[in-house]
């Protein structure tokens, strides 16, 4: 049946979905070259918004739980895994106050409405993945801003989509570099359930129907820990939250 509803609902959700892109494309740029950045995050926080109450249209809710008490007067890495490219959405516009970043692949800040112009000036990092050097070195820059301005980066740890929503195991690599620049950042997983879903039968038709859910857990206590071991706990407390615990 969510197949079925798909090919019917898919249309009016890809309609919605690319009237926010080209919506907020021109008003990315009015807010950023006239006012700077804290206009510009303003704006980029309600495109996501609509982006992500787009899944409406497939008739999809949206549940996003966060109880946890987490300062915003401190970088903090959040550790998630990664199942679909509408997990982004709902991540920036709930965690808006801790003024998220990503890092990303650098082919995506061209050629996609709204998207490229925040990848280009949000602050955060666009990587060369065949370039090691240049990679390493634009996520410590990320790390500078986190420390320097308090803000927040969002680490999807599996390095891929998870296609089946089958975790793969996390890595390091992000993580430790990050660590380098802001030691003190406070490390907080987060759970992403069922957005693999909606692009199970590739992008049309979408999956209508679904319960789809963010859930932040538990900050890591991190003191006495290397990054290898970080990695290893956040990837154990996410799949605890997922039932996926390997046996």
């Amino acid at each position: 049946m969510s197949k079925f509803l798909g090919y019917i609902l898919t249309p009016v959700f890809y309609f919605f979905f690319t009237l926010s892109l080209l919506i907020f494309h021109p008003l990315q740029w009015i807010s950023f070259r006239l006012f700077g950045y804290r206009a510009h995050k303003v704006v980029v926080d309600y495109l996501n918004f609509c982006l992500t109450y787009c899944q409406i249209f497939l008739g999809s809710s949206t549940t996003f739980i966060n109880k946890q008490k987490l300062p915003q007067g401190r970088p903090v890495i959040f550790i998630a895994n990664h199942q679909s490219m509408y997990d982004i959405p709902a991540l920036i516009w709930f965690l808006r106050q801790y003024h998220v970043k990503f890092i990303s692949k650098i082919e995506l800040t061209k050629g996609i409405p709204s998207i490229s112009y925040n990848l280009k000036h949000g602050g955060g990092a666009n990587i060369n993945r065949k370039d090691s050097k240049q990679a390493v070195s634009e996520i410590i820059k990320l790390g500078r801003r986190m420390k320097s301005n308090n803000w927040s980066t969002m680490i999807f740890a599996e390095g891929t989509r998870a296609k089946d929503g089958q975790m793969k195991p996390f890595q390091v690599g992000g993580i430790a570099t990050l660590l380098k620049a802001v030691p003190d950042a406070l490390i907080v997983p987060v759970a992403i359930e069922n957005s693999w879903k909606i692009v199970q039968y590739g992008p049309f038709p979408l999956c209508a129907g679904l319960k789809l859910r963010w859930t932040v857990l538990s900050p890591i206590i991190t003191e006495g820990l290397n990054p290898e071991e970080i990695a290893l706990q956040a990837e154990k407390s996410i799949r605890i939250s997922l039932n996926q615990m390997k046996n």
